[in-house]
């Protein structure tokens, strides 16, 4: 029943509930570190405003994302799908010809990428 509803519950819709019901409640757990529902729904925000204001990021631009697998990685993927901005995930250990087909079947007006990923494209 889910899946037939319109507008389709989305991830970041599923999120936000949880966000709201159980914002003190782990969401993720990284090395030393635990992160929240509201931990992660303030980074989101303020990663969202960022690229919304300093790069001019706007709605129905597809973003490429190279980032190591991260809580980085998670609250920009929630950022993006906050504005409204398809994601293309890329494998942060591609790297030469197979990194530059993915950029370019991607078709992102943007790529972001920790300063570790210095991928080569040639």
């Amino acid at each position: 029943r889910r899946f037939s509803r319109r507008p389709a519950v989305t991830l970041l819709d599923v999120f936000q509930q949880h966000a709201r019901r159980r914002p003190h409640q782990p969401l993720l757990r990284f090395q030393d570190e635990t992160y929240t529902y509201e931990d992660m729904d303030r980074r989101s925000n303020r990663a969202a405003w960022a690229l919304s204001r300093h790069l001019g990021l706007q709605s129905g631009r597809t973003v490429a994302v190279f980032l190591p697998n991260e809580p980085t990685y998670v609250w920009t993927w929630l950022a993006l799908a906050k504005l409204g901005c398809p994601m293309a995930c890329l494998n942060c250990n591609v790297r030469g010809r197979a990194l530059r087909h993915a950029l370019e079947a991607a078709q992102a007006t943007l790529v972001l990428a920790s300063p570790g990923e210095r991928g080569t494209t040639g």
